[in-house]
């Protein structure tokens, strides 16, 4: 006994919950675009901000050391003017010294005994005292021996203007200077001294530091762990600044570089920073800068190989963007739970009538169809389906019993078509060997029409010592080209009874099809007559594929004189042909379905294949008819048949005694 189903789900609740998980997909997707774009936003603006920041530095520090450089530069042609005169240099550093407050110190070191009178060293010598107040001296000495030191050495070799590396004070050994040297030359372009002004890199500090303070005011999320600091590197990534002054000279920034999910990353930062290159794509790129997930801004000091850099933690920047999605997803959680609500109510009073018209419908399913329906007042579409049920309840009963009679008929069809093909190939010769009494000839030959019934014939008789024989391709394919199949075998049979010239045959039979062919359908033949005592073969070739000679291993075409098919036109005056066949030759006949069978691809066999499995097939009709339909199954694997296949072979073996 069927048991009765039982539905507990509620149609409303689940479309409520579809339509909920709908808004909820789309929520999601514009939750995660505004996160997105939010925390793309502040990393750009930041990112923005500290390029800005990173160029006001330079050019502030930038200032300082042109106003060093430029003094310098100044007095360069007053030394080169005054070189025959030794005290005069010490008058020129002590004015540069007090004339430019940013200059700590300056010296004029001379090369090797430059002035034999002064010694080997003489070095006039200028600087800033703890009371600020210029003080003169003489350095050089075999304790103070600049001229051995490696900065003298290489700026005179260098012989151009430049900023040496940062160095201590000699004085005290803690402040860090940095010193603008510019080459002396005499009358003859030598270089006889270095004029080095030292400048107190502290000044580059105070600079960073108030910039710094102007981003971390404006960056109001940051805690106290993640301010932003910015440092000048040299080029070999030693701290020319940094908050921490212990780490000036002796830290370096390039070993806190570590890769996060991009192997080599980090070297290759530091290459870029060494080739002063400025950072761009920070975002795309995040580092490991003392183990924290950083996007390192970057860019090279103008006038110097140095490096100002700015370390920003991820964390920092991405927190407001954590803030703003936090705040929306609870939005959306409110518009949901509001939005499920007025949805449940609203879908279950609309669904109410689906339920009554449910129970009616189960009872049309089991074959109750003048089952009365339920009366539906909303012309809206449940009031439609009602109506569809309706006119399903009619048309079900019409269609059961229209599908009753198109079965009967169709297996009525059937049947007659199964008679049909039984009927036209109990029209062509089916039984082998054909001729079991002679031994001069050997024939063989099949047909597969694409269909149950199909157009291809071929036929082939013995009379008076000659054989008769004959194949044909019909236009169309089905019932109609195999009613034009039996008549054209019929005019074969009945012509071939009186005339020995297949010229005639093919005549007579073009003559009987052109006559009220109203179709328009034309049979290619090819009709030969085999002498079957002097094995000369008279043929005749209406509009069909040239067959094969087979003899000796070798494969070739028969020539045939152009021809139009039988059936297109009355009157055409067809040409007989002649050849001589040999004992142990082959002449194999076939229709277009050989060599134009398709695989699935559509590539046909070709006449190509159909040579060489000539060739390689044992010299009998039988074989070479099995090997050739082997060949083509093969070829054309799972693909359907595509036009009738038919082949006939004749074998000539001996002439008979």
């Amino acid at each position: 006994m069927k048991t009765e189903k039982k539905y507990n789900r509620s149609f409303a609740a689940r479309l409520s919950r579809w339509v909920m998980l709908v808004v909820l997909v789309m929520m999601a997707g514009l939750a995660y675009l505004l996160f997105d774009t939010v925390k793309t936003s502040i990393v750009e603006i930041s990112g923005n901000n500290f390029h800005s920041s990173m160029r006001s530095s330079d050019r502030a520090i930038c200032d300082v050391m042109s106003d060093v450089s430029v003094a310098v530069r100044n007095n360069i042609h007053d030394i080169e003017s005054h070189l025959a005169q030794p005290d005069y240099m010490q008058d020129v550093v002590r004015r540069m010294v007090s004339e430019n407050p940013r200059i700590r110190s300056c010296g004029i070191s001379f090369v090797d005994s430059y002035y034999p009178q002064k010694g080997r060293w003489f070095c006039p010598y200028a600087l800033h005292n703890d009371s600020m107040q210029v003080e003169a001296r003489l350095l050089g000495s075999t304790d103070n021996d600049y001229l051995t030191n490696q900065w003298f050495q290489e700026a005179v070799a260098k012989d151009s203007a430049a900023w040496s590396k940062p160095f201590f004070d000699g004085e005290d050994a803690t402040t860090p200077l940095v010193a603008y040297m510019h080459p002396v030359h005499d009358s003859k372009g030598r270089v006889v001294a270095i004029v080095g002004a030292d400048l107190s890199l502290d000044f580059m500090t105070r600079i960073l530091l108030e910039q710094d303070s102007i981003i971390n005011n404006e960056a109001w999320l940051l805690s106290s762990h993640d301010k932003y600091l910015s440092y000048v590197l040299s080029n070999d990534g030693t701290y020319i600044t940094h908050p921490d002054e212990r780490r000036i000279q002796k830290g370096n920034f390039y070993v806190h570089i570590k890769d996060t999910d991009e192997p080599g990353r980090a070297a290759e930062t530091v290459a870029n920073m060494r080739k002063g290159e400025r950072s761009w794509e920070e975002t795309a790129h995040p580092l490991l800068v003392n183990r924290k997930e950083t996007y390192l801004y970057y860019t090279p000091m103008t006038g110097t190989d140095w490096i100002l850099t700015v370390p920003a933690p991820k964390s920092s920047l991405d927190s407001s963007g954590v803030i703003t999605g936090i705040g929306i997803i609870i939005i959306i959680l409110f518009v949901l739970m509001v939005t499920y609500l007025v949805c449940y109510i609203a879908i279950r009073q609309t669904t109410k009538p689906l339920k009554l018209l449910a129970q009616t419908a189960d009872s049309v399913a089991q074959g109750r169809f003048d089952t009365p329906l339920p009366v539906i007042k909303h012309r809206d579409e449940i009031c439609q389906l009602r109506d569809s049920f309706e006119n399903m309840q009619h048309s079900l009963t019409n269609y059961v019993e229209e599908l009753k009679n198109t079965t009967m008929a169709k297996a009525s069809i059937e049947n007659e078509l199964k008679i049909a093909h039984s009927i036209q190939m109990s029209m062509l010769p089916k039984t082998y060997p054909a001729f079991p009494e002679r031994h001069d000839i050997d024939i063989y030959g099949q047909v597969k029409p694409a269909k149950a019934v199909g157009g291809d014939l071929y036929d082939f008789f013995i009379r008076d010592e000659k054989l008769f024989f004959c194949i044909g391709d019909v236009s169309g394919k089905g019932v109609p080209a195999s009613l034009v199949m039996a008549v054209s075998r019929s005019l074969f049979r009945n012509i071939a009874a009186h005339t020995v010239e297949p010229q005639q045959m093919v005549k007579g039979i073009n003559e009987s099809l052109s006559q009220q062919n109203d179709t328009n359908m034309f049979v290619t033949l090819f009709v030969g007559v085999l002498d079957l005592q002097t094995f000369t073969l008279d043929y005749c070739n209406a509009g069909h594929d040239s067959p094969a000679m087979i003899a000796d291993g070798e494969v070739t075409m028969l020539p045939c004189d152009s021809n139009i098919p039988a059936g297109v036109m009355s009157g055409w005056e067809f040409t007989r042909q002649q050849t001589q066949m040999t004992a142990g030759s082959n002449i194999f006949l076939y229709t277009d379905g050989l060599n134009e069978a398709e695989d699935s691809s559509h590539q046909q066999f070709g006449m190509t294949r159909v040579v060489q499995t000539a060739q390689a097939t044992e010299n009998t009709p039988q074989q070479l008819i099995d090997s050739m339909t082997e060949a083509v199954r093969q070829f054309v694997g799972p693909a359907e048949q595509s036009d009738d296949l038919t082949m006939l072979a004749i074998k000539v073996t001996n002439k008979n005694a």
